[in-house]
């Protein structure tokens, strides 16, 4: 993400948009609580409201502001199971593990709408995405997912050909199409902000620019911050891609990645209704893939790119657009009014990374762009570990956390060079 000296949020459609959310003050002083949580996106705050509603005294620490990382600056869509599936996890974990953790893909959804019913939070939600294939064997592909997911249970998928994917997305770029009924899109920043209100609703306290600088483990675990201490009977560390210098152990097997957002000006409604007819939320299934919808105000919000270590591209604007123009000609002259990027963590596995660090401390991280609903996940399953129901956390944590070939100086070639192989296999339809 671009690097912001007052950390505030970035300008972007989602913070220039953003329900009226308070200045939360910075920590100033020595404080003690049952559990700390840093950071204050979707996977700390995710933590901190389901721990509040069990009576647990919370204090989340920001660097920044709620929701200022990736929470707050995705695609927003509401994108069922995990960066890699269950018959990936089958093959090299065993059938048990992909039963366990099959058993959970669709729980972030669920738990996204719950809350949003439950704390009548504003951040437009609306229902159904869309997994557009490219040539052929993505749209074989998609049948097979469409198997997959059934076997575990999910049954509310579609695939499209013909007049009918033409009826969803009106782009020849496309030869087919698996809708997922069940999936969605949202204002994700203001997901955020509204599950934080919920939380301190509750009792919970929120401390933003409030940077942890040290970690000093034992029992209880003591965080410094630049202008006083949190003293917490257990910590959990929910930085994801900013958590840079904090816990290197938590950086040596991840690699932060951008990806970089437009938005249109808002379009007629005749043109909205030609191009995403039912008003769905929109991916490719490319290695690097394009994802696109529109928002509530009518702007078509295009996404897609890959910068592997989180490096800004130097003209976004001058990014994304070719790929927009790709799929959707006819918006030649739109303009572009906001340009941004944004970081998302990536595992070498492309599963999400759970774990404990000296008994008290845990962390869920590496979402590997897949991170709005498994975050969501996360929260759950550290509220039940923190009671004592470990089974369900165990089995992400029992997932073994794989260093990226060439260490931390070669993960961003070497990472860049297979995703250059990977895309040109989807360019010649491989």
């Amino acid at each position: 993400m671009s690097t912001n000296p007052n950390h505030e949020h970035v300008a972007s459609y989602y913070a220039a948009t953003a329900n009226p959310s308070p200045a939360r003050p910075t920590l100033a002083g020595d404080i003690e609580c049952d559990v700390c949580v840093v950071g204050a996106g979707f996977t700390g705050i995710s933590a901190a409201l389901h721990l509040a509603e069990q009576g647990v005294q919370v204090v989340v620490l920001e660097a920044a502001r709620v929701g200022f990382g990736a929470s707050g600056r995705n695609g927003g869509q509401i994108v069922n199971s995990y960066s890699r599936d269950m018959d990936v996890i089958e093959a090299k974990y065993g059938s048990e593990t992909a039963r366990a953790l099959g058993d959970m893909a669709f729980e972030g959804n669920r738990i996204i709408r719950k809350r949003i019913a439950q704390y009548a939070i504003q951040c437009d939600l609306k229902d159904g995405n869309l997994f557009a294939a490219c040539n052929d064997k993505q749209m074989q592909g998609l049948v097979e997912h469409k198997a997959l997911w059934e076997r575990y249970g999910h049954h509310e998928l579609e695939l499209l050909e013909g007049p009918a994917l033409k009826r969803e997305v009106n782009s020849d770029r496309y030869v087919g199409a698996l809708v997922d009924h069940s999936g969605g899109h949202l204002h994700p920043l203001n997901l955020v902000l509204g599950e934080a209100m919920a939380f301190e609703a509750l009792g919970g306290v929120i401390h933003e620019q409030t940077p942890v600088l040290e970690v000093r483990h034992g029992e209880p675990v003591v965080l410094r911050t630049p202008q006083g201490t949190v003293t917490a009977q257990r910590v959990v560390m929910a930085g994801n891609a900013y958590l840079q210098g904090v816990l290197p152990e938590l950086e040596n097997r991840s690699m932060p990645c951008g990806t970089q957002i437009i938005t249109t000006e808002p379009l007629p409604e005749t043109l909205r209704r030609e191009l995403i007819p039912n008003d769905m939320a929109v991916e490719d299934c490319n290695y690097l893939l394009d994802y696109y919808r529109f928002t509530a105000d009518g702007r078509l919000l295009y996404g897609g790119g890959v910068n592997y270590g989180g490096q800004d591209p130097a003209d976004i604007a001058a990014v994304i657009p070719p790929q927009l123009l790709k799929t959707f000609p006819s918006l030649a002259e739109a303009n572009i009014d906001y340009a941004w990027s944004g970081n998302f963590l990536m595992t070498l596995s492309r599963l999400p990374q759970f774990g404990r660090l000296n008994g008290n401390v845990y962390y869920a991280q590496g979402y590997s762009g897949h991170g709005v609903t498994c975050s969501h996940l996360a929260g759950r399953l550290i509220a039940e570990v923190m009671r004592g129901e470990s089974e369900r956390f165990d089995a992400f944590a029992g997932l073994p956390h794989l260093p990226f070939p060439g260490g931390r100086l070669m993960r961003v070639p070497l990472s860049a060079l297979g995703a250059w192989y990977y895309s040109l296999r989807d360019r010649l339809g491989y």
